[in-house]
């Protein structure tokens, strides 16, 4: 089959046996190096692709990712037009949830601890797309709604107050008093546990949810009690496009005028700016793996110029240009970064395919020992794989062009005066 001549000498000079050893062993370890490099950035990116993934689940599952609240909240008691804003806040784009509910600062009190939390007053109805559902160990959101003053809990907080199902437990709030005959005095309420869920987040002992017509009977609420909707979102990230939608929306079409919109990013925001940080960063420290290991190809380059000076006179004394010299040994040194960026592309997705099972089998737990019986989340995404392997690629051949326009200016006439 034909080949170009400087394709298919670069390809001879790549599967040369009789190389010097040294070249040799440069050649093969500056392979070696891509290939590990490009695997174990593609297994890093996949491993914080998925924390960012379990965090935005389990945390923002959670978190409101957009609030809407009446303006002066404060003086009023409740939302009453709630129900036609929230028929016309489900037909706007990427908001695929609207519920209502309640929420008030709070301490939990049992027999033997105190905590403080966040009370939610939900309607369970609503509630049934909630994430809080597909993680109950016990009970379920909708006992709100058939047993009075009952309340689910998080397994966490359970275990610190040390109670379980029908257990009491005293809900206070500190900021609402009330006049007795002791004076004045927080107001408080009995409630039985009737839930408990794992969501395996910072807030299962933080949050408390109860049924809104308790929560406003607690709050000395009128009706309802219902002051806040929640927006679910397609995709939380979104929320900042919503909200100014919503804000131009606001002026003409709502029922309720002002609104006041919030966002997860004004509690959240700072976590997940942390953790897409420590992402670029992971990135820029193996990336500069990938780049060390590619720029061994130039000294491997290099000393094959150096060998094979005699062979570029008489290749070029046999009218191959400067430019045909330079595609030699640029095929050659993309040859190497070929092979490793492809076997490690291979090896990086095989492993993050198999990362659990490779971890049990050697008996490794990296989450700790707390966590003995959950897997590291991993999440591969194509366009990340397709990212690395391009950059490997271009890294290997900014590689090859020193080396490859050193050779060019290889003089014939001074390198075979002594052939």
């Amino acid at each position: 089959m034909f080949q170009p001549v400087s394709l298919f000498i670069g390809l001879r000079y790549s599967r040369s046996k009789s190389r010097a050893g040294f070249i040799s062993f440069i050649t093969f370890f500056s392979t070696v190096g891509i290939l590990l490099g490009v695997a174990s950035l593609i297994t890093v990116v996949s491993v914080m692709n998925g924390f960012e993934g379990e965090l935005k689940k389990r945390i923002l599952g959670i978190v409101p990712h957009v609030i809407v609240t009446q303006e002066n909240s404060v003086k009023v008691s409740s939302f009453k037009a709630w129900p036609e804003l929230r028929t016309q806040l489900l037909q706007q784009k990427h908001i695929e949830q609207v519920t209502p509910f309640l929420s008030s600062e709070a301490l939990i009190q049992s027999s033997v601890n105190l905590q403080g939390v966040l009370l939610q007053g939900i309607i369970p109805e609503f509630e049934k797309n909630n994430i809080i559902n597909s993680h109950m160990l016990s009970g379920s959101l909708s006992s709100l709604s058939e047993q009075a003053y009952s309340i689910v809990i998080g397994q966490s907080l359970a275990n610190k107050l040390k109670v379980s199902m029908q257990d009491t437990v005293r809900l206070v709030l500190p900021n609402k008093t009330i006049f007795t005959p002791m004076g004045r005095v927080p107001v408080q309420r009995n409630f039985i546990i009737s839930g408990i869920f794992d969501v395996g987040s910072q807030v299962d002992d933080a949050m408390v949810y109860v049924h809104n017509t308790y929560g406003a009977k607690l709050l000395r609420r009128k009706g309802d009690g219902i002051d806040q909707l929640r927006l679910y979102l397609d995709d939380a990230f979104n929320a900042k496009q919503v909200i100014k939608a919503l804000t131009l929306a606001n002026q003409d079409d709502f029922p309720i005028n002002p609104l006041n919109f919030t966002t997860w990013n004004d509690s959240q925001g700072a976590l997940f700016s942390a953790v897409n940080m420590e992402k670029k960063m992971m990135w820029l420290m193996l990336s500069l793996i990938v780049a060390v290991a590619a720029f061994n190809i130039v000294s491997a380059l290099v000393m094959v110029v150096v060998e094979k000076q005699g062979e570029i006179g008489i290749l070029q004394t046999l009218g191959l240009s400067r430019m045909g010299i330079v595609k030699i040994f640029i095929t050659q040194g993309m040859v190497n970064g070929l092979w490793g960026v492809t076997l490690g592309s291979f090896f990086g997705v095989l492993i993050v395919l198999n990362l659990n099972g490779i971890l049990a089998t050697f008996g490794l737990n990296i989450l700790g020992g707390g966590y003995a019986a959950q897997s590291l989340p991993v999440q591969l995404e194509v366009y990340n794989v397709v990212v690395i392997v391009l950059s490997a690629l271009a890294m290997s051949f900014f590689a090859t062009l020193y080396p490859a326009f050193q050779a060019s200016k290889t003089q014939p006439a001074e390198v075979l005066r002594n052939e």
